[in-house]
This record gives C-alpha cells, structure tokens and sequence, in this order.
C-alpha cells in the first residue's frame, strides 16, 4: 500500500502562482511513476503532469505545458506540481497517483490522494 497526501492549494487570483505538494508513505516511494490529476465540478477527472520513477521522463497536458512543472524528491517521498500564470480554468480538484509507467491513462494508476482544492479567481 502507499498513502497520498495532497497539499498545498488555496485561493488565488489569475495569474499568481501555487505549488502543490504530495507526501507518500507506505512502500518504497521511487519505485513508482507519480501522476497529477484535476478534476472540476461537472467535469470527468483530467490528467495534468506524470513523472518517471527517477525523474528524467515527465508529460503533461498540453494546456499546462510551459505553466507547470512537476517534480519529484526521492529523499523526501514527496512530488510537486508548480503551477505558474495560473487560470480561472485551471479551478479543480487535484489530485496526485502512483503507478508504475508514465501515462496520462488514470486507469493504470493504483494509488490516489484525497486532493487539494485549487481555486483561481479572475
């Protein structure tokens, strides 16, 4: 088993910044690929950024391509998600996963988070 905890959202204003978080416990935390997802009211749950086991490999959506950036500290169990200029639409739910590929696929990965509200004002 591994545990996610998310934090770090908030309330901003369009075009501030935000890092987001997420502390793993449980089995070895570098053995797996870490995923940000986002989900909106209404809306289907949304990848945003994945990062590989030792972090060279990192995707994302395109439309946080150039804001975002995920990363990753072994030493410290722990996965970020910097998110920069950030949107009224990037409002949601996110939520970060563990898997053991790098995909934007949410099926493939077998451990989530509880998530962390983000909310852009414009």
């Amino acid at each position: 088993q591994v545990q996610l905890v998310e934090s770090g959202g908030g309330l901003v204003q369009a075009g501030s910044s935000l890092r987001l978080s997420c502390a793993a416990s449980g089995r070895t935390f570098n053995n797996y690929a870490m995923g940000w997802f986002r989900q909106a009211p209404g809306k289907e749950r949304e990848f945003v950024a994945a990062i590989g086991q030792n972090g060279i490999r990192r995707i994302y959506v395109d439309s946080v391509k150039g804001r975002f950036t995920i990363s990753r500290d072994n030493a410290k169990n722990t996965v970020y998600l910097q998110m920069n200029r950030l949107k009224p639409e990037d409002t949601a739910a996110y939520f970060c996963a563990a898997g053991l590929i790098v995909t934007p696929n949410p099926t493939l990965y077998n451990y989530w988070g509880q998530g962390t509200q983000v909310t852009v004002s414009s």
